[in-house]
């Protein structure tokens, strides 16, 4: 097959890319290929690469509004999906939309800084007091209380999508027709 494409069809092969194997676990322009008929899947160094931007877009440390964030993560969202609309399981957006949701409570829980803030806010958003006050002082960090009951409470997906958070499991079912004709 090299002869043919170097000597025939004047192509340089690169040895180092170039392989003859089966389509299971292949990986191609970051898509990967599972099972008999390659189906087509988002490779997991995309994944890892996708996570370590949008920790970017999210980082806690950066003294952006929330506003600020969730236009710049939508902006990388709408390519990211865009480009991986062929990926034929929606449970990987599922996942994906849960992580990026905790993370963004996470940096919500972080601006509100001070525990009286925090006692305040959940308050506002329909906590009971008691559980407001436990939440509100305590020490856990930013991570682990963006998954608490009361932070989900507070949070609920519908108060996030009002502050303008992108679904990327939203969207991937938007493009549902683009998976038809690839």
């Amino acid at each position: 097959m090299e002869k043919y494409l170097t000597r025939k069809l004047k192509l340089v092969v690169n040895r180092d890319k170039s392989r003859i194997c089966s389509t299971n676990g292949v990986e191609f322009l970051s898509y990967q290929f599972h099972g008999y008929g390659g189906q087509i899947r988002v490779s997991p160094t995309s994944i890892k690469e996708f996570k370590q931007r949008a920790r970017e877009l999210l980082n806690r440390n950066h003294g952006k509004s929330t506003s600020q964030r969730l236009k710049e993560l939508k902006e990388y969202l709408r390519g990211w999906i865009g480009y991986f609309a062929l990926e034929q399981r929606k449970s990987e957006f599922d996942t994906l939309d849960k992580w990026l949701r905790r993370r963004l409570r996470a940096c919500i829980w972080k601006q509100w800084r001070l525990p009286r803030t925090r006692v305040q806010k959940l308050k506002q958003l329909g906590v009971r007091p008691a559980e407001a006050y436990s939440h509100g002082n305590s020490r856990k960090g930013p991570w682990r209380m963006s998954k608490s009951l009361a932070i989900s409470m507070a949070m609920p997906i519908e108060w996030l999508n009002d502050l303008g958070f992108f679904s990327l499991s939203k969207r991937w079912s938007e493009l549902a027709p683009l998976r038809r004709i690839a």
